[in-house]
């Protein structure tokens, strides 16, 4: 039993940093080939040409701009196929619930809730005709617990399992399986810049496993998930944060 994608297509939004780019690069190292988005064109090229193997494309897509989205939405309508999405794109604004912002509002829920939506509708009807699909969206812990100034965050990453859950449904006949993963605390490039040492150190110990996840450890779920070794799992939301919402 081994993990191979050779001969698959796969999306990944968000696909230059984070979470997204190691998805995407393993994908593309276990023979997918793979598309990306980002929101600058010109690295999201560049970055899929670093891939293993060929035919890796990248797209800009500014996803809190309804417009661009329908432009790349009508741009995978001429795909002949797509076998995985990874809807991993997503933004947060974090103000107490009586601070938020009408401009904050507007820009989540364009990124986190009618992004995915609208692009996997457009792939969901290519996975339909092919009788194949693996869809994998990407929470948070903070989809299924909530702190404070997370009103805006929550609310989207909530709505985003609840279109997993609705997807997988919709899709099973058709040979789709559809889930969610919501990792907790993941070090990458954003969490260094936006994080302090010490508050790293501090949200750490609240841990059971006592550290970060690295992304690596959060794409191998998502790659068992797209992958043929996964039959029958689908409208789940796989957690994976060491144990921190159990505490």
């Amino acid at each position: 039993m081994k993990l191979a994608f050779g001969g698959r297509i796969a999306l990944v939004t968000g696909g230059t940093r984070g979470i997204g780019f190691q998805v995407a690069q393993d994908l593309a190292e276990l023979g997918a080939t793979v598309l990306i988005t980002g929101t600058d064109e010109e690295r999201a090229i560049a970055v899929a040409h670093t891939f293993a193997g060929s035919g890796h494309r990248g797209f800009g897509v500014d996803f809190t701009d309804s417009a661009s989205t329908d432009r790349f939405v009508a741009r995978l309508a001429e795909e002949p196929r797509i076998d995985i999405l990874v809807n991993n794109a997503g933004i947060n604004r974090i103000n107490p619930v009586d601070a938020v912002r009408d401009e904050d509002w507007t820009d989540v829920q364009h990124v986190n809730l009618e992004a995915p939506l609208k692009i996997t509708r457009a792939v969901a009807r290519l996975m339909r005709a092919h009788g194949y699909g693996r869809i994998v969206n990407l929470a948070s812990i903070f989809g299924v617990i909530s702190k404070e100034k997370r009103a805006l965050y929550s609310m989207s990453k909530f709505g985003l399992r609840g279109l997993t859950v609705a997807t997988a449904h919709d899709l099973a006949r058709a040979g789709v399986l559809a889930n969610t993963v919501s990792p907790g605390f993941v070090r990458t490039d954003l969490t260094d810049r936006i994080l302090s040492q010490a508050d790293q150190d501090a949200l750490a110990a609240q841990v059971p496993l006592g550290r970060f996840a690295s992304p690596d450890e959060i794409s191998r779920v998502i790659l068992f998930l797209v992958s043929d070794l996964n039959t029958y799992i689908t409208a789940q939301n796989i957690v994976a944060d060491g144990g921190f919402i159990n505490v």
